[in-house]
């Protein structure tokens, strides 16, 4: 559904012209044939975006049947969407660096920016920024600048379950330069799925040219033979956190079990 707008938004106007007139295919010089009108919300307030369109004046060119846009619309804001990039970073950032919740963000950008969201639009923004900033973590040149100069890392892998019967979220992060890797969601935790992530983690140690050094883990036993198959020489050790809990339970069972006498 499109955005609504009041009726009495005062909008700034921002014109958009392409950079090159010249016609791609002929190099005839391009003339405007149509505009396209664009409403978004900016942190500086609402924008009225007229992009002049362009194309070839000549009927036989191939170029003629094709209309190009400015290029700077893109650089606004990606097509469709209500808001510019500029809000949509402001978005994610409250999000996933200061873990707002999304009626604080809702209610922040109401009182800061008098941008009016719903609940709805606000977490379909946060859903594509983690998409972005997912891409954007595996990038593998911005993975070679993060882990230049660095000769040994340390893996670990971990399984999140946020509910009993739902999938399990399989994470393999980096602890040297504390970096989340990859994560993907499981049905079932067999060695041959565990085995194929430890695989990948193999495969981007590889490719960043840098020797593992150690594995930490849960020790499951499908991350046991997996981590021995795919990294033979490499010693695997305990997660302190999941050994000091596994080291509780007995403890929390005997101590259970007293209660239960004391209340008898």
């Amino acid at each position: 559904m499109p955005y609504q707008w009041p009726a009495d938004t005062d909008f700034a106007l921002w014109e958009l012209d392409v950079l090159d007139r010249a016609c791609p295919t002929c190099r005839r010089m391009m003339y405007v044939c149509d505009h396209r009108y664009r409403h978004l919300h900016t942190l500086d307030g609402p924008v009225q975006l007229l992009c002049k369109l362009n194309h070839c004046p000549d009927p036989n060119c191939p170029g003629h049947a094709k209309t190009k846009s400015p290029e700077f619309e893109a650089l606004i804001a990606p097509p469709h969407w209500a808001i510019g990039w500029d809000v949509f970073c402001w978005i994610g950032h409250r999000r996933c660096a200061r873990h707002f919740s999304i009626p604080l963000i809702r209610s922040e950008l109401l009182d800061a920016h008098a941008i009016r969201l719903s609940d709805d639009a606000i977490a379909q923004y946060i859903q594509r920024y983690q998409a972005m900033l997912a891409a954007r973590q595996q990038d593998p040149e911005v993975l070679r600048r993060h882990y230049h100069g660095v000769k040994e890392i340390i893996l670990a892998i971990d399984g999140l379950q946020p509910e009993k019967g739902h999938e399990t979220l399989y994470v393999v992060r980096e602890l040297t330069g504390k970096r989340v890797w990859f994560a993907e969601a499981l049905l079932s935790a067999t060695a041959v799925e565990v085995r194929r992530l430890i695989a990948q983690a193999k495969q981007w140690a590889e490719r960043l040219n840098t020797t593992v050094a150690l594995w930490v883990s849960d020790k499951q036993g499908a991350f046991v033979t997996g981590i021995a198959a795919e990294f033979p020489d490499v010693p695997h050790r305990y997660c302190d956190n999941h050994f000091l809990r596994d080291v509780a339970k007995p403890v929390l069972e005997i101590d259970s079990h007293a209660k239960v006498q004391m209340r008898k």
